[in-house]
């Protein structure tokens, strides 16, 4: 696992994290969805690199 593939898994989960708290605070829906979005790239990113299947 690489420095990269750590990262993008931090900050995915930090995202989602976020995402979960705006949802609590009654942030707007868009915003939310921004967010989710970016923690499934960040989360699909890091575990496409992480080359467990080869």
């Amino acid at each position: 696992m690489t420095g990269l593939t750590t990262i993008l898994i931090v900050v995915g989960l930090f995202l989602i994290g976020g995402s979960i708290s705006f949802v609590k605070q009654g942030m707007p829906k868009g915003l939310i969805t921004l967010l989710s979005i970016a923690a499934a790239m960040c989360l699909t990113a890091g575990i496409m690199r992480l080359d467990y299947w080869n």
